[in-house]
């Protein structure tokens, strides 16, 4: 297991050239690390450097909330205000409470949520097993609307370039309703919008964003697509974070 400071003290850190390409996308923006401690033990349990986007935004940020947080990254975990916090890897994928070399998670890592209950998860060594589709570390997507998870054929430092990349509104086409960026303002981090019709069913495929809406914690969120999922007899989509 490498020491912490092998994973900082690295040649060429990610941070010089990611920080200023966050801080100039106009549709991201970077919380404060909550707990700097936090990051550091989270980079220590996941052994992967500052030479890294993942280990970057761990180390340096308290993640990431894209399009008014629509969708939100995780990093080392941060405070937003008024509007909760966002949770950090280590407590979104249930990190062990002291560092444990032999711990991994069980599927997948969890980085990433959106409000509709879509999780963005980065595939371990082994996604087939677990019922995933993809190559070991790549970028994967419970859909809310299929209930199953999908291949994104990137990593995670690719995804955060897509991100930059403004292309949100293609990938959410059909999704997004009239109002959506006054509504997602007013939700807690760890708040997403309850959709009836369900996304997945077919009055909500008709429907699309035409949909009615509420806030409701993400954790329901999640707990009711886990249970259609099973109860439909789908693919059962296993952990989706500690939301």
């Amino acid at each position: 297991m490498r020491a912490l400071e092998d994973l900082i003290a690295v040649d060429d850190p990610a941070w010089p050239v990611l920080g200023p390409a966050l801080a100039a996308a106009g549709a991201v923006r970077v919380l404060p690390p909550a707990d700097p401690e936090e990051g550091r033990r989270c980079l220590l349990q996941l052994q992967v450097s500052a030479r890294s986007t993942l280990g970057a935004l761990v180390l340096h940020t308290g993640g990431l909330l894209v399009d008014g947080g629509w969708l939100r990254v995780l990093g080392g975990g941060g405070g937003a205000g008024g509007s909760g916090d966002l949770p950090g890897l280590g407590r979104a994928n249930r990190f062990p409470a002291a560092v444990d070399p032999g711990w991994h998670p069980a599927a997948a890592l969890v980085v990433g949520y959106d409000v509709l209950g879509g999780v963005f998860a980065l595939n371990g060594h082994d996604p087939a097993a677990a019922g995933r589709p993809g190559a070991p570390g790549q970028m994967t997507y419970f859909a809310p609307d299929t209930l199953a998870w999908e291949a994104m054929e990137t990593g995670h430092s690719g995804w955060i370039a897509w991100l930059l990349d403004d292309r949100l509104d293609q990938f959410y086409d059909g999704l997004r309703h009239p109002g959506w960026r006054e509504e997602t303002a007013a939700l807690g981090l760890g708040e997403g919008f309850t959709v009836y019709p369900f996304l997945w069913s077919e009055e909500g495929q008709r429907s699309g964003a035409a949909a009615s809406r509420r806030p409701a914690p993400m954790s329901e969120l999640l707990g009711v697509a886990g249970e259609f999922a099973r109860q439909m007899g789908l693919a059962d989509p296993g952990f989706l974070g500690e939301l």
